[in-house]
C-alpha cells in the first residue's frame, strides 16, 4: 500500500513512506513521510553561493494539507530533517512538495488558486475547511512574489481608471500596460498622488517613465496633473467611452428636462442612450420615432449620432474637422447641456483628437474593472485590506508558475 500511494504522490528517494492512517470518524487520511537513514540534502549557501552535501542534524514533525483523497482531507506529516552547515546555524531542508505558504503542499495550492479565480474567497474556505484568514494569506503571498520578481522595463503604453470598493467610496486606481491588457500596479484614492505612488513601483520594477509615450485617461483634472508632471514626454489621449458618457448625460440632461411636457419620451431613457446595435426591436421604434420629433431631445439624439460618427474618420485631418463642425453645431444648438459639453471638449481638445492617432481608450480597463466589480458582487463586498490583492490577483495576470509547476500544465 505505501509503495502505490508513493507512486501517486510521486514521493522519491530519500523520502519515503512511512505508514497510513485513515480515520473514518474525521474522514481524514494522514500519510506519515520520513526519509532513509544516511541520506545527504543539497544546501546552498546564500552569502557563499557554494552547495554542498549533509546529513540531518535533527527533526521535527510537519504537517503539509494535501488534495483530498476521494472525499477525505489528507495530510503528509513529515518528519523534516534540519542541516548544521559550518556557519549560520540549523537550517531547515523542506521537501519538494512544500508550499508558499506554510501548512500547504504545491498541488493543494494549485488548486485552491484554481479554485479562488473563479469563486469567492469565503465559499473556496468553506468547501475545503479552511479559515478565510489562512486563505487571503495564501494569495497575498503569491501576489506579492509575483509583483516583486515584476519586470516592466518593455512598458510604452499606460492606461489608468479608478474603481470603488464601496459604491462612491473607498476608490482604488488601476495602472495597466495595454499592450499586454495586465493590470501592472494598483494605487489607493483616484488623486494626483496615485501617478506618483505609481511611478516608484514602476521604476522599482525596471520601469522606464521616459519610455512611457502613450497615456489614456478620463478627463479627472487629478489624473491629467499626475500624467502631466509625471511623463511629460507622454501623449494623453482621453478615452472615447468616458468621452461619450459625457455625450450620453448631456443627451439624458435635455430629455429630463422636456419630458415633464412631452408624453411621448416618456420611458425612452434607454432607446436613447444605448448604443444603437444594442437597441431591441421595441427601442429601435421608438428611438426612430423620437428622431422625427421636432424636440429639444431630438436634436440632442442627432447631435449624438454625429458625435460617434466622428470616430469613423479615415484620417486625422477629417477627424479634426467633422470634430470642428460638430463643436461648432453644439455651441449654437440651444442646448444648455451641449453648449457646457462642448466647452469640456474645447479644453481637453489635443487629448480628444490624439485618439486617431494613438488608437488607444481604456476599454480595456473598463473590462478589467468588470471582472473586479463582478467578483466583488459574488463575494459582497471586500474589506480594504484584500480589494487591491483581488485587483492584482483577478486582472494582473500573475505568473505564479515560476512558484508553484503545476500551475501552468495543470490550472493555466
Amino acid at each position: 500500500m505505501e509503495e502505490l500511494f508513493s507512486q501517486a504522490l510521486g514521493i522519491e528517494y530519500p523520502w519515503k513512506i512511512e505508514s497510513l492512517h485513515f480515520n473514518s470518524d474525521k474522514k481524514r487520511l494522514d500519510i506519515k513521510v520520513s526519509f532513509e537513514r544516511g541520506a545527504l540534502f543539497s544546501y546552498k549557501d546564500e552569502r557563499t553561493g557554494t552547495e554542498k552535501q549533509y546529513k540531518a542534524y535533527d527533526t521535527v514533525d510537519k504537517i503539509w494539507r494535501h488534495l483530498n483523497f476521494f472525499e477525505h482531507e489528507c495530510y503528509l506529516s513529515v518528519r523534516t530533517p534540519r542541516i548544521k552547515p559550518e556557519q549560520g546555524g540549523t537550517k531547515m531542508i523542506f521537501p519538494p512538495w512544500h508550499g508558499v505558504v506554510g501548512g500547504f503542499t504545491l498541488l493543494f495550492e494549485a488548486l485552491l488558486i484554481e479554485m479562488c479565480r473563479h469563486t469567492p474567497i469565503h465559499q473556496v474556505a468553506k468547501i475545503m475547511g479552511l479559515s478565510d484568514r489562512k486563505l487571503w494569506h495564501m494569495i497575498e503571498c503569491y501576489v506579492k512574489k509575483s509583483l516583486n520578481d515584476a519586470d516592466h522595463s518593455s512598458v510604452s503604453c499606460l492606461g489608468l481608471d479608478e474603481t470603488s470598493r464601496l459604491r462612491g467610496h473607498d476608490y482604488i486606481t488601476l495602472f495597466v500596460d495595454l499592450m499586454t491588457k495586465k493590470t501592472i500596479h494598483v494605487s489607493e484614492g483616484k488623486n494626483h498622488e496615485t501617478v506618483h505612488d505609481f511611478v516608484e513601483c514602476f521604476e522599482d520594477s525596471k520601469g522606464d517613465r521616459t519610455r512611457v509615450r502613450e497615456v489614456s485617461c478620463d478627463m479627472s483634472p487629478a489624473f491629467i496633473k499626475g500624467v502631466k508632471t509625471v511623463f511629460p514626454q507622454a501623449s494623453i489621449t482621453f478615452d472615447r467611452f468616458h468621452i461619450m458618457k459625457l455625450v450620453n448625460e448631456a443627451v439624458d440632461s435635455v430629455r429630463r428636462a422636456e419630458a415633464k411636457m412631452q408624453p411621448a419620451l416618456k420611458g425612452a431613457r434607454f432607446a436613447l442612450l444605448k448604443n444603437e446595435t444594442k437597441l431591441t426591436s421595441q427601442q429601435k421604434k421608438k428611438r426612430a420615432y423620437i428622431s422625427q420629433l421636432n424636440l429639444k431631445t431630438s436634436r440632442a439624439l442627432r447631435l449624438k449620432e454625429t458625435f460617434q460618427a466622428i470616430y469613423q474618420a479615415d484620417t486625422g485631418v477629417q477627424f479634426t474637422t467633422l470634430l470642428k463642425e460638430w463643436y461648432f453645431w453644439a455651441t449654437h444648438a440651444q442646448l444648455e447641456p451641449f453648449k457646457k459639453l462642448a466647452q469640456t471638449i474645447k479644453k481637453h481638445w489635443d487629448g480628444i483628437v490624439r485618439w486617431k492617432e494613438s488608437q488607444i481608450n481604456n476599454g480595456i480597463l473598463e473590462g478589467l474593472n468588470s471582472v473586479i466589480q463582478a467578483a466583488k458582487r459574488k463575494a459582497r463586498g471586500y474589506g480594504e485590506k484584500h480589494f487591491k490583492t483581488m485587483a492584482y490577483f483577478l486582472t494582473g495576470k500573475l505568473n505564479f508558475k515560476t512558484y508553484n509547476p503545476h500551475l501552468p500544465t495543470l490550472f493555466a
